[in-house]
């Protein structure tokens, strides 16, 4: 690797960057100070050329007053033009000032002395005076401002590494990125350190980051990587590397690598080695990320599937796919919490037969984030059950579901169904007929109280082992409804032979009704087929006075929908039950 790969920016330019985040202060325009020279100048003019008017008057007002009276006020504008310049430009300011005095005060000396011009000794009294004010107005500013850089370089600077800390790497990859110049950022963390400092103390680890420092800073400086860094001490066993002057992805890969490499060199302390890995993932603006926080966030999210995956040999480049993986994880570790303390729940969408008569409810699970808002079931079911975690869902909302319907019975209303979704991997697996007779014994409920909902994905995963357990649920006076009937596998040969009691179709195909005469024909042929079967229909997603007349007119059984009755909490639920 040569310096071919280099490319703008350079080393000054990223040295400059730094220092001006440690300047802590923004200078002031060239515009202001040349315009200070030249009032200092005019009004250096005015003074003189009053000072030799003496005789002269000037007409203010109706009133005459002498020219040398303005000498004064001039002659304060001309000191307070100096006193500026010190304020605000610094030492060039100061150097100035001294030039343009020492020039002033000579030439008040020369008149005085020569033209024997008296009137300007008070002048010279006033611009001594001056003379030391910006003297001392000087040094108090310095001092200011070492007590005021220290402050800043304190700030930015990492006091155990002395690498440039947190704030300094987002603030130099802030004006990189407002400068619309590509870069990366590589999240780099050491693998195993706190089994360093748990057997070994804090005092070696601290001893090993600084060595880790010290190798990747050179490293850094060096300018052997062919790229343009910048290492920073993020926290603990965290660094961030900044990359710039690449051509290609294989450019930065190689520049990781000899961080790696470096890294892994033997570290001695006290006569002890340790050998240090670390885990790399690195993201790119504006290719992977278009702002500053997503920038960082997708090179950890990077780096965490890379200790996820255990190869410390692997450098690994954001993918949006790891957006997804990782809000799978998200979700997972929700749902073992809710499990955990048990905060799964339910909600209960009312069942109506075809004259609106109350025939039950369909139990659905929910599930919040830590902030209160609802997880979607289209989000959280299908990690649950890729996870392995369904059948936990299931019988906690199945649990729920039972529990309210004991209450039910309680007062009064024998003739009240709960129906409960089961996922296909619960329905195989062998111990489900215990969890079903679990929830009978459990509760005082009747089984012809109990409903299952079961997809037709059912029929292709093992059709003869789910007839055997469907048959035996039956068997104990459990209804059993096919869900979503009509978007899967459907098939006549596996409905006639399947022993289920209801059939809901749905809301797709109930939302297509309107659209067309052959989306309502289709609707009617299953509601058809269902009763040719013996069995109910129920179709779900029903909003509209429109969708409930046709549905009236094609002899379905039972509605399900917004229209009579929204998901519900179970206190509103027993409302409705005891109303």
């Amino acid at each position: 690797m040569g310096n071919n790969r280099k490319t703008s920016p350079n080393k000054n330019t990223i040295d400059s960057t730094l220092r001006s985040i440690s300047s802590g202060k923004r200078r002031m325009p060239k515009s202001g100070f040349i315009l200070l020279i030249l009032l200092y100048m005019l009004a250096t003019v005015i003074v003189i050329k009053t000072s030799h008017e003496a005789g002269a008057d000037y007409t203010l007002m109706g009133r005459s007053i002498p020219l040398v009276r303005f000498t004064g006020v001039f002659s304060s504008l001309a000191n307070m033009c100096t006193i500026f310049l010190v304020i605000f430009y610094g030492k060039l300011g100061f150097v100035v000032s001294l030039c343009l005095m020492g020039a002033q005060y000579a030439h008040m000396i020369f008149d005085f002395f020569y033209h024997k011009n008296y009137s300007s000794l008070a002048g010279m009294f006033t611009s001594m005076v001056t003379f030391v004010a910006i003297i001392v107005i000087y040094i108090i500013r310095n001092r200011a401002e070492q007590y005021q850089r220290s402050l800043v370089e304190s700030a930015i600077t990492d006091k155990l590494t002395g690498l440039p800390n947190r704030f300094a790497g987002r603030e130099y990859l802030s004006r990189i990125m407002k400068r619309g110049e590509k870069v990366v950022y590589v999240a780099a963390d050491i693998n195993n350190f706190k089994s360093i400092n748990d057997t070994m103390g804090y005092e070696v680890g601290n001893r090993i980051l600084i060595e880790v420092a010290d190798r990747w800073r050179q490293l850094a400086d060096g300018g052997t990587t062919g790229t343009f860094d910048l290492v920073a001490h993020i926290s603990g066993d965290e660094f961030g590397i900044s990359i710039q002057g690449y051509q290609s992805d294989e450019d930065v890969v190689n520049t990781i690598n000899m961080f790696k490499e470096e890294l892994e060199r033997k570290i001695t302390i006290d006569d002890y080695d340790y050998y240090v890995k670390a885990s790399y993932g690195y993201a790119e603006f504006p290719t992977d990320a278009e702002d500053l926080e997503s920038l960082i966030s997708f090179a950890n999210l990077t780096l965490h599937d890379v200790k996820r995956r255990g190869n410390t040999d692997l450098v690994l480049r954001y993918s949006p796919d790891l957006l997804q993986s990782e809000k799978t994880l998200q979700i997972e570790h929700i749902i073992r919490e809710a499990l955990d303390s048990d905060t799964i729940f339910c909600h209960l969408q009312p069942q109506y037969d075809i004259n609106h008569k109350l025939r039950g409810f369909e139990a659905l699970a929910r599930l919040k984030n830590a902030d209160g808002t609802y997880i979607s079931p289209v989000d959280f079911i299908p990690v649950a059950e890729k996870t392995g975690l369904i059948d936990q869902v299931d019988m906690r909302i199945f649990h729920k579901a039972a529990k309210f319907l004991e209450s039910a019975i309680q007062s009064g209303k024998n003739d009240i169904s709960i129906s409960v979704n089961i996922s296909v991997k619960h329905l195989l697996k062998n111990n489900f007929m215990d969890d079903i007779r679990e929830i009978i014994n459990t509760y005082k409920i009747g089984p012809e109280n109990l409903e299952i909902e079961i997809t037709e994905s059912v029929m292709i995963e093992s059709v003869k082992r789910a007839q055997e357990i469907i048959e035996e649920v039956k068997r104990l006076g459990i209804k059993v409804a096919i869900d979503d009937f009509g978007t899967g596998y459907s098939s006549l040969s596996y409905l006639h032979n399947f022993p289920a009691n209801l059939l809901k179709i749905d809301k797709s195909f109930i939302d297509a009704m309107s659209t067309g005469e052959s989306s309502q024909k289709y609707v009617e042929s299953i509601i058809s087929i269902g009763h040719v079967l013996g069995l109910e229909v129920i179709s779900e997603g029903v909003e509209t006075e429109g969708q409930l007349e046709i549905l009236k007119g094609i002899h379905c059984d039972l509605i399900q929908g917004y229209i009579w009755g929204r998901p519900m909490p179970p206190e509103e639920a027993m409302k409705l039950v005891n109303d």
